[in-house]
């Protein structure tokens, strides 16, 4: 999810002042996070478990700290600080005639190759995201070995706008042009994605009111490998019919699916 409204979505001459890191939630930032926790809850139900990753930045430590009024001290396996999904760099204490002059010169080039002069690419971004990805399986798999159930286990990551779709870039595999297509979710929405299960493979997909909330194509929802999957057990399938077609006279016809 995406951090609740912060001193520098409402004023950005906050960053002139104040590094970005420690750029606090407004008061309305905070009630946004609050009513998330209740969405939240919801969605972890009564027996779920949840560990939070959150950026280092002091407005996604004050969403996480709203979001906890909801969530029983039972139900949390771990918090975790991690680095590596913190917001994009633009500098340190900024001139905001300077950023003001980048960001524009960022809509025309694309916001995915675009460098600002004293910070990074969103490249550099989609490079850290894609290695905290991996730490995140990882992560999973070891609580797995622990005795956790993981279908009832609920992931939770408080991030920022642009670290948060360049997450999702990485996860469902979707283009520069996709990328650079897509929207910011707003302030304190949760961005939800389901588990699916089909033929022994297991997958998530990305809710679709929320891929429309990010301007996504529809076929960014799921990650291209579950199409795979989809079809190794439609194969099997269709061969186990078509031995039982064959030895009744029966010729079988097998029909893929196709991306449109």
């Amino acid at each position: 999810m995406r951090h609740g409204e912060s001193l520098g979505n409402v004023d950005e001459g906050a960053y002139v002042t104040t590094p970005d890191w420690r750029v606090p939630l407004t008061e309305i930032g905070r009630e946004q996070a609050y009513e998330a926790g209740k969405e939240l809850k919801d969605i972890i139900g009564e027996n779920g478990k949840v560990f939070f990753y959150y950026s280092p930045y002091k407005r996604t430590r004050d969403t996480l700290d709203e979001l906890r009024h909801h969530i029983k001290p039972e139900q949390i396996i771990s918090t975790r600080e991690e680095p590596r999904i913190s917001e994009q760099q633009f500098g340190n204490f900024q001139n905001m005639e300077a950023v003001w002059q980048s960001k524009q010169e960022r809509h025309e080039f694309g916001r995915f190759y675009y460098r600002f002069k004293e910070g990074e690419a969103g490249l550099d971004v989609y490079s850290r995201v894609s290695s905290f990805i991996s730490t995140l399986v990882r992560d999973c798999q070891q609580y797995q070995k622990a005795g956790y159930d993981l279908d009832e286990v609920n992931v939770v990551i408080i991030t920022h706008g642009l670290s948060l779709r360049l997450f999702l870039m990485r996860w469902f595999q979707f283009s520069v042009e996709e990328f650079e297509d897509s929207e910011n979710p707003q302030n304190a929405q949760l961005i939800v994605m389901k588990k699916k299960c089909y033929g022994g493979h297991r997958w998530y997909e990305l809710q679709e009111k929320h891929r429309k909330a990010l301007n996504l194509p529809k076929w960014c929802t799921k990650p291209k490998v579950s199409e795979l999957h989809l079809l190794r057990s439609l194969f099997y399938l269709l061969h186990d019919q078509s031995r039982l077609l064959t030895i009744t006279g029966i010729p079988a016809i097998a029909f893929f699916p196709t991306r449109t």
